[in-house]
């Protein structure tokens, strides 16, 4: 008999065609979270596969007897009690290097439209660019470039460091801040084979908090704010902020309160406090660029995520 695998919240086709190889039966049939536990035992699922929207608490842990593997395509698992599962034997896995570089890449995303307005120039030049055209241009007249500026990127992990790739890459001043990591390599790699590498040294965080033009989130799990009143008193004056760790990591409202005073002139936020319902006022702030949580929700990462998840699957599960 095959085992089965539920993928709840999607998997790539890659992925899904490397387990039925491999004698695997994937259904990716969405199940509302109420009815999980219902689902799992009556179809004798052995391994759930979910990303950010499904939640894998002690009810499904405890109702699914059957259930052999939890798998979470990304990195964090705040949606999962790894610990409990742990406990009674189930495998908990994840694939933490496979959206290393979609999630850097939407750090400078966000980076690049904070500092030409490009969020607000969205929303505005289809209401208003056919009669207010100069107006606008007039209005978006003070961008600025990143080359030669300050980058802060609080965590200095695998997205950290990819962060600091690209930021070097663009001539940018790179200034990271881990508690866990005191320096790090930074290779850069081009297009006609030449390598360049870099020894980055982490600072302290009031250093970073105090020099940084802008400053981006990339840590991982954490207790209480990273970023609240009390740390963007230490910021310069207009800095920008780009969150894509945890919606937990950053005080939105401390966030609401500097844009208003003017200390932060921008914020970029793909993660938010209340997920899935973000609070309307930073859904409608014009100076938050906004994501709905896709960090690695490019077709390379589904295609890593789910190949990563998909070999270890074949290995726990055999």
């Amino acid at each position: 008999m095959k085992k089965k695998i539920l993928a709840n919240d999607g998997i790539s086709l890659l992925g899904k065609d490397m387990l039925e190889k491999k004698g695997f039966e994937v259904i990716t049939t969405k199940v509302a979270q109420n009815q999980l536990v219902e689902y799992i035992n009556k179809h004798e699922i052995s391994g759930l596969l979910v990303r950010s929207a499904t939640q894998v608490r002690k009810d499904i842990i405890d109702g699914c007897p059957t259930l052999k593997l939890i798998g979470r395509g990304g990195v964090g698992m705040d949606n999962i009690d790894v610990a409990y599962a742990q406990s009674k034997n189930i495998e908990v896995i994840n694939t933490p290097n496979a959206s290393t570089n979609s999630v850097a890449e939407l750090v400078f995303a966000h980076l690049f439209t904070g500092v030409r307005y490009l969020h607000d120039a969205n929303r505005m030049m289809p209401l208003e660019g056919e009669t207010q055209f100069n107006e606008l241009k007039k209005g978006y007249a003070n961008g600025v470039e990143l080359r030669g500026k300050t980058l802060g990127i609080i965590g200095f992990g695998r997205i950290g460091q990819a962060v600091a790739k690209i930021a070097i890459g663009l001539g940018m001043k790179v200034l990271p801040h881990d508690p866990y990591v005191k320096e790090a390599v930074i290779n850069l790699s081009f297009f006609d084979g030449q390598e360049l590498s870099f020894n980055v040294k982490t600072v302290s965080k009031d250093e970073l908090l105090s020099q940084a033009d802008f400053i981006t989130l990339n840590n991982s799990a954490q207790k209480g704010y990273v970023i609240d009143v009390a740390e963007f008193e230490k910021m310069k004056d207009g800095v920008g902020i780009i969150n894509l760790a945890r919606g937990g990591a950053l005080s939105e409202q401390a966030l609401l309160e500097a844009l208003e005073s003017g200390k932060v002139a921008f914020a970029g936020l793909d993660v938010f406090e209340n997920e899935p319902t973000p609070s309307l006022h930073i859904l409608m702030h014009p100076q938050i660029s906004l994501t709905p949580h896709i960090g690695a929700s490019t077709t390379e990462a589904q295609d890593r995520i789910a190949t990563e998840l998909a070999e270890q699957i074949v290995t726990l599960l055999k």
